[in-house]
């Protein structure tokens, strides 16, 4: 068994053709741009394009694989150069059983397998180019297609007031999913284990924290350290599930006061509200115009006071990605880059003397407090990312 990094959220802005496919991505999310940007720059071993569905997506990734820089895995999964594997997904919304919507990754382990289930969808949505489009089916109906072409079922972000589970359609996920039929759930940029654990229901459950990345400097801001056999389909597939001895060993997420949806962030007066969770009703105004923090949903609807955590739990690692830390920029991050090779290799491998050498003493400090968990935050509510303070 080997350790990989996963991130299975990114999304992808236009196509080589200049069609748009995720309307609030980044225009220079193209599909070969992201593996090249996960595999040398960022570190990635494996990364998951959530917008493969996409027709002309699908053609340009059967170019690739026509032309051999991307070779098909035996258990799924294709490989760029030997440094990084890419899986096939696609974001579909879906009703709530009393109103609201959520967001769902749906992953298949081939080519063949993931044009089977875009047509499938497209018969389903409006525009079947654009990522994240509402499907004139339910839930459970999405679910048993995964099931049917053996592909992996994953809760997107379900704690954020928008589009998802959690956070604008149920109390209970039970209550909209079959939860037997769910291999993974996604906290979100505003959550973590503690906050996820207050649910019993998943107890059972492997979570995942992934970028949700809309532009490429966002891809690996979370992600996941997996034990594995390899880097395909299968493996993540039996990492997310547990078996065989695979399993995620990791979680490496923001520290949830940084998401742009931590606290509940009232409109009137465009503040983070400033009082223990939960609060629905700004103390300052009065006023119940207000974006619901996703601490204060949790503490609102979840049925334990506590977190319990099942012994398959593993350890979520805090971080702060380095284009938060005042002083990064564009030309101090290729300094970096050419000194330690990737991200993940600035983010936990250099020392602080060495990252000194490089960048000064006081941003190699911040670095390493950053890694540590020590460096000041302010909360991030209502679309606006919390921020670091020295």
């Amino acid at each position: 068994m080997n350790s990989y990094f996963l991130d299975l959220h990114i999304h992808i802005g236009r196509t080589l053709g200049e069609q748009a496919v995720k309307i609030t991505a980044s225009r220079d999310l193209r599909f070969f741009e992201i593996v090249r940007e996960a595999a040398e720059r960022k570190g990635i071993d494996i990364v998951g394009i959530i917008d493969a569905a996409s027709p002309p997506v699908l053609t340009e990734i059967q170019d690739l694989v026509r032309r051999g820089e991307l070779v098909p895995l035996p258990g799924g999964g294709l490989n760029y150069k030997d440094k990084t594997t890419v899986l096939l997904g696609a974001e579909v919304e879906t009703g709530g059983p009393r109103g609201g919507a959520a967001h769902f990754g749906i992953w298949m382990p081939d080519v063949d397998s993931m044009r089977e289930f875009s047509s499938w969808l497209a018969e389903r949505v409006t525009n079947p180019v654009l990522s994240s489009q509402r499907a004139r089916c339910t839930a459970l109906e999405l679910q048993d297609k995964t099931a049917e072409l053996k592909g992996m079922f994953i809760v997107n972000h379900a704690f954020t007031p928008h589009k998802s589970v959690y956070g604008n359609c149920v109390d209970r996920a039970s209550e909209m999913l079959d939860l037997a039929k769910v291999t993974a759930l996604e906290l979100g940029l505003s959550a973590d284990s503690e906050l996820a654990d207050l649910f019993s229901e998943h107890d059972h459950l492997t979570y995942v924290s992934n970028s949700d990345a809309h532009s490429l400097a966002k891809i690996g801001r979370e992600y996941n350290r997996i034990q594995a056999a390899g880097t395909g389909f299968r493996d993540v597939k039996n990492a997310l599930l547990r078996l065989e001895g695979h399993g995620v060993i990791g979680n490496y997420g923001l520290a949830p006061r940084l998401g742009k949806y931590h606290r509940t962030y009232c409109l009137e007066c465009n503040e983070v509200v400033r009082a223990d969770p939960p609060v629905f009703t700004c103390p300052l105004c009065g006023g119940s115009k207000v974006v619901p923090g996703v601490i204060d949903r949790i503490h609102a609807i979840a049925d334990r006071t506590k977190p319990v955590h099942p012994g398959h739990r593993p350890p979520y690692h805090y971080q702060i990605p380095l284009e938060f830390i005042p002083g990064v920029g564009r030309k101090v991050m290729d300094r970096l880059l050419e000194a330690f090779g990737t991200e993940m290799n600035v983010l936990h491998q250099a020392r602080e003397a060495e990252l000194k050498d490089v960048v000064g003493e006081r941003i190699a400090r911040d670095i390493v407090s950053a890694r540590n968990g020590t460096l000041r935050l302010v909360d991030g509510g209502g679309g606006k990312y919390g921020k670091v303070t020295l």
